[in-house]
């Protein structure tokens, strides 16, 4: 041992049961352990045995060899954890040979395993009563996290990075076990920012006179977002567009086409109805308001009919077979048509005639990235722009429609812009911070989660009078009204399985405060109205797929209205390494932070071969032989030889005329594989049932 008392830097004594766990170190690394027990003697206390470890067996040494290597040390350190009886013990005996020792605190993990970790208050992690270094923290951790599950990946980052944050270990495993602390669970807030916009006054528009006085009784000023649209020509146009140039005209009559991108709760919906219901009662055309789903459909519908059923006509279409309620089918002579994209885009398939359209207005146009229905936004654009222009051609004084494209979350709007052929007009505003707040917790953990939230929402009252509500959303119908059942204050499900009744009842009594939360699925996401403060993310999935960064923005964006609300909460409650089906490539703390972290995506269109050929027999079936141009027009690139190769071989067409077959395909919505499938059952006598259960299967697998 004589060789290895050289130099030594410093020994760390431990007081364990009656003896003394020695460790001598050198430039911070162990050189050895030993065990030191002292006596009591006429001199005082002394070293009366000393033995080095080697593993589980210990070595004898000589007492004195520890006075020996005491004295060579540099500095002598005696853990604070040690009880103050050994530490005084032990430093008279020290002081017996003229040598000093300080007692400092230390990781008690550390001195147990004969580790020297010195540690202060700013550089440890508080376990209980005591405090430990932050390597020993995060095992820790990670054990106590095996016990709710073997939490690991983002979701142990996170605690990780929170515990070394507020350097407490209790309060980091408690937000497992259903605690809600605001102090960890907070990621961010989302500031409110205001930009700088003269507004508009209402009385300075010279709109149609009765379109004018409903808006002055209204507003004495426009919106920022309001005010931009109109400062950037949304009522009349001082250039035409390309497509009028390419035809020779004079620019149709209205204003520009536009984009108009601005977070949710600023106004921006007013912009498309201002412009069509003027372009309405000028004589310019009719209104097109056009929503990616039925339940926005037919919250829209009652709007205008509230709003401004005294001075047009609206109908409703939203399918082939999908009416309101009240028994009103379909007018295509109303004065505004509010449907859905593919309601729409389902008479023109079918060749309904709608007269002159003055106005079309796509809300939530970032649907053209979805992978299923954004190529057939994107192929409804087109053949609707074409079916405009051919009435042009055929009738004079119809000028066209003026296109205005709404939505709250847009990554790459000068692109997409371009793409249109539109003015963008952006508002990055926020009327009211959103905080956002991340934990953790299991399927069943979750819902007393949301129980707790909900309630402590419901109970607050906002500096505008109006008590806090919630937005729950999750991915599944069964899961609603699971969750819904089990919330002690009012609440109820909500998703496109409601019949119509159903569904505005939930809306009603929301709206008049009767319930303290809605749990719905993607439905809400799009735009329905719910005003509410807070929005709970119970699931980061829709249906088997993880929601995108723009989809995720959009649903909690719907936190907060700055005419109610003094701020929106949202609430994200991670399942840790949880996915909802083995499709699924990551694991909920791996999306949740993906999510939060991310950039918002592109919108742009994308094509495989089945996308590409049912677009292309829609081209068909409503341009002819203009089908390459309708193809060309649009955002995403098609290989349209391929396509019309596909068409001829699957005999959906003939030449530029859709067969039987090609119609039923089209006029269905149907994919050519889906087609197949029920041709081939049909064939063999299958049942309706089992045909239908075979294309779920076949879609699932896909």
């Amino acid at each position: 041992m004589s060789k290895q008392v050289q130099d030594v830097e410093t020994i760390f004594c431990h007081g364990v049961g009656d003896d003394f766990l020695v460790v001598v170190t050198r430039d911070g690394k162990r050189l050895f352990r030993a065990k030191l027990g002292l006596s009591e003697t006429s001199a005082g206390p002394r070293p009366a045995k000393f033995r080095l470890k080697n593993g589980s067996s210990e070595e004898p040494r000589q007492p004195d060899e520890f006075v020996e290597l005491a004295r060579r040390a540099e500095r002598i350190r005696i853990s604070e954890q040690t009880s103050r009886q050994a530490r005084d013990e032990l430093r008279e005996m020290l002081e017996g040979y003229q040598l000093e020792a300080k007692v400092v605190r230390t990781c008690r993990y550390c001195a147990s395993a004969g580790r020297y970790s010195p540690i202060t208050t700013d550089t440890a992690v508080k376990d209980g009563q005591d405090w430990i270094c932050t390597d020993c923290a995060s095992r820790e951790l990670e054990r106590e996290l095996s016990y709710v599950g073997g939490v690991k990946g983002a979701a142990m980052d996170r605690l990780e990075e929170l515990m070394l944050e507020v350097q407490d270990l209790e309060r980091i495993v408690n937000l497992l076990k259903g605690r809600l602390d605001p102090d960890l669970t907070k990621f961010d807030t989302i500031s409110a920012t205001t930009d700088e916009v003269d507004p508009v006054r209402t009385d300075s528009l010279n709109l149609h006179p009765g379109l004018q006085e409903l808006l002055e009784d209204r507003f004495d000023t426009l919106l920022p977002v309001q005010s931009l649209s109109v400062e950037h020509g949304l009522f009349d146009s001082a250039e035409p567009r390309s497509a009028d140039h390419a035809s020779g005209r004079s620019p149709r009559a209205g204003g520009d086409d536009q984009l108009v991108v601005s977070a949710t709760a600023t106004g921006k919906t007013l912009v498309g109805e201002l412009a069509g219901i003027n372009n309405v009662l000028n004589g310019k055309g009719k209104l097109l308001f056009l929503v990616p789903l039925v339940a926005l459909a037919n919250q829209k519908y009652e709007d205008f009919q509230d709003e401004y059923g005294h001075l047009v006509d609206v109908t409703l279409r939203v399918g082939a077979s999908r009416i309101n309620d009240d028994g009103n089918r379909f007018d295509p002579g109303a004065d505004v048509i509010v449907g859905t994209y593919e309601g729409i885009d389902h008479a023109l398939r079918t060749g309904k005639e709608m007269g002159d359209i003055g106005t079309v207005v796509i809300d939530e146009v970032h649907t053209l990235k979805e992978d299923e229905r954004g190529h057939r936004l994107d192929g409804l654009i087109s053949r609707l722009k074409y079916t405009c222009e051919q009435r042009a051609k055929r009738r004079e004084e119809y000028q066209g429609a003026q296109w205005i494209y709404l939505s709250a979350t847009v990554g790459n709007p000068q692109q997409l812009t371009e793409a249109l052929e539109a003015t963008l007009i952006e508002f990055e505003e926020r009327p009211i911070p959103i905080e956002r707040h991340v934990t953790f917790a299991d399927g069943q953990e979750k819902v007393r989660v949301e129980n707790k939230l909900v309630k402590r929402e419901f109970d607050t009252e906002s500096s505008k009078g109006y008590r806090g509500q919630t937005i729950i959303f999750t991915n599944s119908r069964r899961r609603c009204h699971e969750i819904s059942r089990k919330l002690e204050y009012s609440a109820a499900p909500y998703h496109a399985g409601l019949d119509y009744r159903r569904r505005k009842t939930v809306e009603r009594k929301f709206a008049d405060q009767e319930l303290s939360a809605v749990v719905t699925t993607a439905a809400l996401a799009a735009g329905v109205d719910f005003p509410a403060s807070q929005v709970i993310f119970d699931s980061l999935a829709m249906g088997i797929e993880w929601l995108s960064v723009q989809e995720f923005h959009q649903m909690l964006g719907r936190a907060g209205r700055p005419d109610y609300h003094d701020e929106g909460k949202v609430y994200v409650l991670v399942e840790p390494d949880c996915s909802y089906h083995n499709s699924m490539e990551m694991t909920e703390d791996e999306v949740a932070f993906k999510l939060l972290k991310g950039d918002m995506e592109s919108v742009m269109t994308h094509y495989d071969e089945g996308a590409a050929v049912e677009e292309t027999l829609a081209n068909v079936t409503v341009g002819g032989k203009a089908a390459k141009r309708l193809n060309d027009r649009m955002l995403g690139d098609i290989p349209t030889k391929h396509a019309i190769g596909k068409l001829l071989e699957y005999d959906f067409i003939d030449g530029f005329e859709p067969t039987p077959l090609g119609r039923v395909v089209t006029e269905h919505f149907l994919e050519p594989g889906e087609s197949f499938a029920l041709l081939d059952g049909i064939r063999k006598d299958a049942h309706p049932y089992g045909l239908v259960a075979d294309i779920e299967m076949r879609d699932e697998q896909l």
